[in-house]
């Protein structure tokens, strides 16, 4: 009996003891301070450069772009060039088939040479009336008439004689009279002459240009960016056609290309021509390249509510990396400060007057943390710069 009283006593012992351990642990676990705040939610205030900008999607484009068009109707009979060559000005791009242009040359060139002719039959005409209206022959037969009268008189010639010298005289003021009439006709046909002969000019050196027009050159130090035709195609003229004409090539200027992007009008105020700007692209994710804005659009355009103003950012593209059309976002940084203090923004917390503070974790705090006031500065909407209250390496807590 005694022996199982014993027993009995060690157990009841060992129970408190036991429950004495749990309540100490127990305890020690509640009050805790430290385990109040969340690890997951915690973050070391860092150095690091932070900026504050407007970013505008768009395109990649070449400074100057140009639609290669032909101005003579023809044929493609040959292509110097493919997508992607670069090209210098006046190089060849493609020729046509020049042999039905030859022949409208030849055949213009004929045409001016009978206009010629008939110009050179016509001044002639015109000389032989002017040399007849003067009348020359007339004063000849008014003196051979009175020197038959004279010898008349005088017994020294036959009557014959002398109505033979009147009828020479009338005869030559017959002439005289029709080659005044037939001056302003023979001055007529000159006229017309000299404008056939004009207008035979024009045909051939038109006829001439399309033949050299055959030859389709480069306009600009490019790079071919598209060839809409191919061997055997035919054009047409944008002469007759204008912009309906036949598209040969594009070429475009990739030496600078710009994003031509858009701004929201909350943003627009902010941003200057001339402001530095990052160029991000999806063929080069890691590698930004710099540009400048160079223009803002004076007109807004609206969409879906929405006004939006055109921006373009220049970029310098010696190296030829980026290509057209390139989907890229152009961040224009309108104020940038480097090895400054910066928390997340989600770290902050605004009273209703706008003051600025962030809770550190402290160990001595009943909660794990406290709340302390910070004066912040430049801001990107994702990081906080942090101008006094805090040091680096101290610990803030999320929101």
């Amino acid at each position: 009996m005694a022996r199982a009283g014993r027993r009995k006593m060690l157990a009841i012992t060992a129970a408190v003891v036991a429950l004495g351990f749990l309540g100490v642990y127990g305890y020690t676990v509640l009050a805790k301070p430290a385990s109040a705040v969340d690890p997951s939610r915690v973050v070391a205030v860092e150095r690091g450069d932070l900026a504050r900008s407007v970013v505008a999607t768009g395109k990649i484009e070449p400074i100057a772009k140009v639609e290669i068009k032909s101005k003579a109707n023809g044929i493609i009979k040959e292509l110097k060039v493919d997508v992607g060559d670069t090209v210098r000005a006046g190089q060849v791009l493609a020729e046509l088939d020049r042999d039905n242009l030859a022949a409208r040359l030849r055949e213009a060139q004929a045409a001016l040479a009978g206009a010629q002719a008939n110009l050179e039959a016509a001044e002639a005409e015109l000389a032989k009336n002017l040399v007849e209206a003067e009348g020359p022959q007339v004063v000849f037969a008014r003196r051979n008439l009175d020197r038959a009268e004279q010898l008349a008189r005088e017994k020294l010639i036959s009557t014959q004689a002398l109505d033979d010298a009147r009828s020479a005289l009338e005869q030559a003021e017959n002439q005289q009279r029709v080659a005044r009439s037939q001056l302003g006709v023979s001055r007529a046909r000159v006229a017309q002459a000299r404008a056939t002969v004009a207008q035979a000019k024009a045909a051939c050196e038109r006829a001439a240009e399309e033949l050299d027009n055959a030859t389709i050159r480069s306009p600009i130090d490019a790079v071919v960016l598209s060839r809409d035709v191919e061997v055997g195609s035919p054009v047409s003229s944008i002469l007759n056609l204008g912009s309906a004409a036949t598209l040969v090539m594009v070429l475009g200027d990739m030496s600078t290309v710009y994003v031509r992007g858009r701004v929201d009008e909350a943003d627009v105020g902010l941003v200057k021509v001339g402001q530095p700007a990052r160029i991000r692209v999806e063929t080069f994710k890691d590698r930004p390249f710099e540009g400048r804005v160079t223009q803002i659009a004076p007109m807004g355009v609206e969409k879906d509510n929405v006004v939006n103003f055109e921006v373009r950012v220049s970029i310098d593209n010696a190296s030829g990396e980026l290509r057209a059309n390139m989907t890229s976002n152009a961040e224009i940084v309108l104020e940038e400060h480097t090895g400054t203090l910066v928390i997340p923004e989600a770290a902050v917390v605004y009273d209703a007057s706008r003051q600025a503070s962030v809770e550190v974790v402290s160990d001595s705090a009943p909660n794990g943390r406290e709340r302390r006031p910070i004066k912040t500065g430049l801001s990107n909407g994702t990081r906080t710069e942090v101008l006094s209250g805090l040091k680096e390496g101290e610990r803030v807590v999320l929101q």
